[in-house]
């Protein structure tokens, strides 16, 4: 007998556990699993352990809405993050309701039955289980590799190169010259943890980043805490920071030479005088074109300022045996060189989807309100804003989730599904010009150019949208519960 579950969860990241906590606290007598690819809870958090690895987003509206972040700092190191998933996990017992090393490799939607049939692999062998609901929490990136030009003259190099995604626990860089290559998030934040231990860390960027210094203690946070404890200040502090970079992102948008010029002034305050600013800190597009970069108490300024390190902008020509030389001529002397040369994308764990029969070409599907599928029947996944927090956005589709849950049952519906209507133009799903974004955008789904379909980045718009608006609007299309269908899940085999 194949075990049938009403929820299945894919992903033990941040957005599966606050999924699975979405679920158990609206359904306490429904089954649900969660199907995790790794060994791990935490996702993103648990496979990165790079130095100095952290948030770039602050803990208040990184943070669940229903667990309130209580440390200090509000830019936060990777280990504390996780602890806070795993925490969660453990204090809502949803830890025991993961499964290991079970990657989906399939799913498989059948009407007649009005099921899904998940297949996953475990030791080995192909694990099946069937549920009503299949909902994705994998994220976007490729956890297995991270994206990795390809140079000439690596076989020459007589140092280490590593990369991020996969960081060595043997890497000894006391008192080596360090080059890391790229300058996103990953770039800036190893270049100051880096600094103290090595001899010199170089920045080697092609294009050069908008960067902001943010304090990393929240003073108003802690100071609020203290009055109104923490799930009050908690709120209020979410908001105030959803409000503040909501206007920061708007005044990009509209003004963006403005904005140019007040970040280029941040900048030139940050780094010592004479500092050539506009070589490599002044990139060719408009702020929030690509993700602005957040450094915690100016710490990659810093280290500039005080020598550890440095930024230089050229193109690589090829490795050398002691380093990397420039299309400049230069070369830089290198022992270790880091390629944060940034991520790759994979579309929702790499799972093949089929309903009735007809394989799903998830590139050529549109997203309705940026977490359902159209076609795809009793289905939603979690991607978050590429201008906010992801938990913002993973927060409010999982209580999305749960209306529709509950909608099904009060008017004795089975399924949903969302339909396009004809005549609706697709358009990139993550509109961001970021290099990792643009190799992958064939394999992700489209957004829509008008609503339902066209997908939001505004918190406060989809907060109306998805948490008060209609469930029953003229794109979704309802079925009957099948008579012989439990819902309360007495079909469900011991986890």
């Amino acid at each position: 007998m194949t075990e049938h579950l009403n929820v299945l969860i894919i992903g033990a990241g941040l957005s599966g556990i606050g999924a699975a906590h979405h679920i158990r606290e609206a359904f306490p007598n429904r089954t649900y699993a969660v199907f995790e690819a790794r060994d791990a809870i935490g996702g993103t958090w648990d496979l990165f352990r790079y130095p100095g690895v952290r948030s770039d987003s602050d803990m208040q509206t990184l943070g669940y809405r229903f667990r309130p972040w209580t440390d200090a700092k509000a830019i936060a190191d990777g280990p504390s993050i996780l602890r806070y998933i795993r925490d969660t996990a453990a204090a809502g017992g949803i830890d025991k309701h993961i499964r290991y090393d079970h990657p989906v490799t399939r799913a498989t939607w059948d009407s007649s039955t009005a099921r899904w049939t998940i297949e996953a692999e475990h030791g080995g062998e192909i694990v099946t289980v069937t549920c009503d609901f299949l909902y994705c929490c994998s994220g976007y990136y490729r956890y297995g590799q991270g994206h990795a030009p390809e140079f000439d003259g690596v076989d020459d190099f007589d140092g280490r190169i590593v990369h991020p995604q996969a960081w060595p626990e043997d890497l000894d860089y006391t008192g080596k010259n360090v080059v890391v290559i790229g300058s996103g998030a990953t770039a800036v934040t190893l270049v100051p943890a880096m600094a103290d231990r090595a001899a010199h860390v170089t920045m080697l960027q092609r294009t050069p980043t908008y960067i902001l210094s943010q304090p990393s203690q929240d003073a108003f946070a802690n100071a609020l805490r203290k009055i109104v404890g923490n799930r009050i200040s908690y709120g209020i502090t979410r908001w105030k920071n959803v409000l503040r970079d909501t206007l920061v992102y708007q005044l990009c948008q509209r003004y963006p030479d403005t904005m140019r010029k007040f970040i280029r002034g941040l900048t030139i305050k940050e780094l010592p005088e004479g500092f050539d600013v506009d070589t490599h800190f002044k990139p060719p597009y408009n702020p929030w074109d690509q993700r602005l970069c957040l450094v915690p108490d100016s710490d990659l300024f810093k280290a500039i300022g005080s020598g550890d390190a440095s930024v230089v902008t050229d193109r690589i020509d090829r490795l050398t045996a002691k380093g990397i030389l420039l299309e400049s001529g230069a070369e830089l002397p290198a022992d270790v060189v880091v390629t944060a040369t940034g991520l790759k994308l994979l579309a929702f764990g790499g799972i093949q989807f089929t309903v009735d029969g007809t394989p799903v070409d998830i590139g050529s599907t549109l997203s309705y309100k940026g977490m359902l599928l159209g076609g795809i029947p009793n289905f939603a996944f979690t991607v978050g804003y590429t201008n906010a927090s992801w938990t913002l956005k993973a927060d409010l589709v999982s209580e999305y989730v749960c209306r529709m849950l509950r909608y099904l049952d009060e008017h004795d519906y089975g399924t949903f599904v969302p339909q396009p209507e004809p005549g609706i133009e697709g358009a990139p799903l993550l509109n961001f010009s970021a290099g990792y974004v643009l190799r992958a955008l064939d394999e992700f789904p489209k957004a829509g150019t008008r609503a339902p379909w066209r997908l939001g980045m505004n918190y406060a718009q989809d907060l109306l949208t998805l948490r008060h608006g209609r469930i029953n609007d003229k794109a979704m299309h309802f079925t009957k519960k099948l008579s012989d269908r439990n819902t309360d899940g007495a079909e469900a085999l011991p986890a």
